[in-house]
């Protein structure tokens, strides 16, 4: 289990763009808020450098963290991000309350094993493609996992796993698949290498071809008498 992060943030009074801008550029500050649980939101800041480290952990945008703001301490999930379209840096963030008892949906990363093992790599030349890299999943926040394992050892040439053929901890479920069937889409596959479908078209065309040549050859002539 990877260690809980924790946010530090302080209360911010003056609201609108322009305060937002100031904060920003002479503070080095982030401006964000805090909603949900059945409590007013709260207007918060963040040291830009303090959100940049912690956003170099993967789990900073799929776990539940630990927001402390004067005396108190929160948990809580990210639940939006807005960047600046040129530079990427952060501009604003948004923060869920999240309820011990109340599930809640995050998007959680996947993580693949075993493709040095994959039957189809190994035995049939062939490359693992991942269609995914993270999935959406309700559960209860004790309950979220840190990261989905997908194994592709037994995965041969042309094989796909879906979304249905995860092993989920329990308590966890896939949002997509509440959807219905039609949203069972593939998490990995593996393909054949280019290459080789190429290859194996020729050697076809040439095995078709020599099939026809020698029915010619064993072909009476209808001018012969």
């Amino acid at each position: 289990m990877a260690e809980q992060i924790v946010l530090r943030a302080e209360f911010r009074e003056e609201l609108g763009k322009g305060a937002s801008r100031r904060l920003r550029r002479l503070s080095d500050k982030v401006p964000g808020v805090l909603y949900g649980g059945g409590v007013d939101p709260v207007l918060l800041t963040l040291a830009y450098r303090d959100l940049s480290k912690a956003m170099q952990e993967e789990t900073f945008f799929s776990q539940i963290l630990e927001l402390s703001v004067g005396d108190k301490t929160q948990a809580c999930v990210l639940r939006a991000l807005q960047r600046h379209p040129a530079t990427d840096k952060v501009q604003h963030i948004d923060f869920l309350r999240i309820q011990d008892d109340m599930p809640v949906q995050l998007h959680v990363p996947l993580h693949y094993v075993n493709e040095d093992r994959c039957v189809g790599v190994k035995l049939g030349g062939g490359r693992v493609a991942h269609n995914l890299i993270e999935v959406e999943v309700s559960c209860l926040p004790r309950d979220l996992p840190e990261y989905i394992e997908v194994d592709v050892a037994d995965l041969e040439v042309g094989a796909s796993l879906h979304l249905s053929d995860l092993d989920l901890p329990h308590g966890v479920s896939i949002v997509a698949l509440g959807l219905g069937e039609d949203h069972d889409i593939p998490v990995v596959s593996v393909a054949a290498r280019r290459g080789a479908a190429i290859d194996d078209a020729i050697d076809a065309e040439v095995v078709a071809d020599t099939v026809e040549d020698e029915a010619g050859e064993d072909t009476p002539d209808e001018d012969a008498s």
